[in-house]
C-alpha cells in the first residue's frame, strides 16, 4: 500500500538504546488516506518514539470497512510488504509481474529491493468489506540494494499456546521464527510476525526470545497481558503494547476471546530515513528514489496489465529528511 500522508523524518536527538523489558502502551493514529479509496486506517508503527520493532518499521490496520479500494501503481524501496488480511480479497499486481488475489489466510511478502511498483484493488466493482493489516520491514544493509521479488504463501505452520487456565491458544508463523517454528517466507533478519488466537475465558503463554523486542496489538477483541510486577494491561485494537527486550515469554488471558498480532526481532541494525514509500539511510537516497519515479525510469519496471495510471510522488519536503531514532 502506498501512503499518502508521507510525513517527515525530522528526528535529531541521539538514539536511546533498547535494553530491558518495558510495558508501553502506544496509540495507534487514525490516518485518512482520501483519494479515489476514501479509505482511512489505524496506523500503529511507526510512532515518533518508537520508529522500529525489530526490524518492523510499518504497521497500518485497514478495516473493518465497506469500501472500493483502488491504489494505483507505486514505488517501494529498502523494504519488504507484508499483507495479512483477515476479510476481503484484494488483487496484487507488480513489476515482477505477479497477478494474484490476497486473501484470508495467506501471506503476501513482497521485497522491494533497490526498486519496485505494484498497485491494490479489491476484488469486484462495488464497495466491499475489507480488513487487513499492511506491515514494512526495513531490509538489511546486505539485502536492501538488491532485486526486487514477490512470494505468496498459501499454507503457514501453526504453534500451540501452552495453557495457564482454560484451553490452549494457538499461533500462526506469518513471518520469521517462533518457539522454533520458522515460517517458509523469505526474511534477511531476525524476525517473528505471529498471528496469535486466545479462546475465551483462558489464559495462555507465548515464549519470547529474550534478545528480541517484541510489541503487541490486537485485531479483535481485548485481551489482557501480564507485564511488570504482575500488572495487566489491557490491549485492543486501538493501540499497541511494546514489550522491550529480556523477556523469555508473555501471559495473555482474554475473557470473550480474542485475536492478536505479535510483532518482534532483533533490534535492527541501523536506523532508516522513512519517507513515502520509501526507506532508506540518508536524504540523497529518498530524494534519487523519488525523481526515479517522476521520470519513470526503469528502476521501478512496469505493474503487469497497467497503462500509464500511477500515483505520483508528493513534493519533498523544505526539511533535509533524517534518521529516526528511537527515543524511549
Amino acid at each position: 500500500m502506498t501512503r499518502m500522508d508521507a510525513d517527515d523524518a525530522v528526528a535529531t536527538e541521539s538514539a536511546v538504546e533498547c535494553a530491558g523489558p518495558r510495558a508501553l502502551l502506544l496509540e495507534a493514529r487514525e490516518v485518512p488516506l482520501g483519494g479515489v479509496r476514501a479509505m482511512s486506517v489505524h496506523r500503529a508503527l511507526p510512532q515518533r518514539e518508537l520508529p522500529l520493532v525489530g526490524a518492523w518499521c510499518f504497521l497500518d490496520r485497514f478495516g473493518p470497512q465497506e469500501t472500493r479500494m483502488r491504489v494505483e501503481p507505486h514505488p517501494h524501496i529498502g523494504l519488504q510488504t507484508v499483507t495479512w488480511p483477515y476479510l476481503g480479497d484484494v488483487r496484487h499486481r507488480d513489476s515482477v509481474g505477479s497477478d494474484v488475489v490476497v486473501h484470508r489466510g495467506a501471506l503476501n511478502l513482497m521485497t522491494s529491493g533497490a526498486g519496485i511498483a505494484h498497485s491494490e484493488y479489491s476484488v469486484g466493482e462495488d464497495a466491499a468489506p475489507l480488513d487487513a493489516l499492511q506491515l514494512w520491514v526495513a531490509l538489511p544493509e546486505s539485502r536492501r540494494h538488491g532485486g526486487p521479488a514477490f512470494e505468496q504463501h498459501a499454507v503457514l505452520p501453526e504453534v500451540e499456546l501452552a495453557p495457564v487456565t482454560g484451553d490452549a491458544g494457538s499461533a500462526t508463523v506469518v513471518l520469521g521464527e517462533l518457539a522454533g517454528v520458522a515460517s517458509p517466507a523469505t526474511v534477511y533478519t531476525p524476525i517473528v510476525g505471529a498471528e496469535l488466537r486466545i479462546p475465551a475465558g483462558s489464559t495462555v503463554t507465548v515464549p519470547l526470545d529474550p534478545a528480541w523486542e517484541h510489541a503487541l496489538v490486537a485485531v479483535y477483541g481485548q485481551a489482557a497481558v501480564t507485564a511488570d510486577a504482575g500488572d495487566d494491561v489491557v490491549v485492543d485494537a486501538a493501540h499497541l503494547l511494546y514489550l522491550g527486550t529480556h523477556r523469555d515469554d508473555v501471559v495473555i488471558s482474554s475473557p470473550a476471546g480474542a485475536t492478536l498480532f505479535l510483532l518482534g526481532g532483533e533490534p535492527f541494525e541501523d536506523d532508516v530515513v522513512m519517507w513515502w514509500n520509501f526507506v532508506g539511510r540518508t536524504h540523497e537516497e529518498i530524494v534519487e528514489a523519488r525523481e526515479a519515479w517522476e521520470a519513470g525510469s526503469d528502476r521501478f519496471g512496469r505493474v503487469v496489465d497497467h497503462g500509464d495510471e500511477r500515483i505520483p510522488a508528493p513534493p519533498m519536503p523544505a526539511v533535509r529528511l533524517t534518521r529516526r531514532r528511537r527515543r524511549l
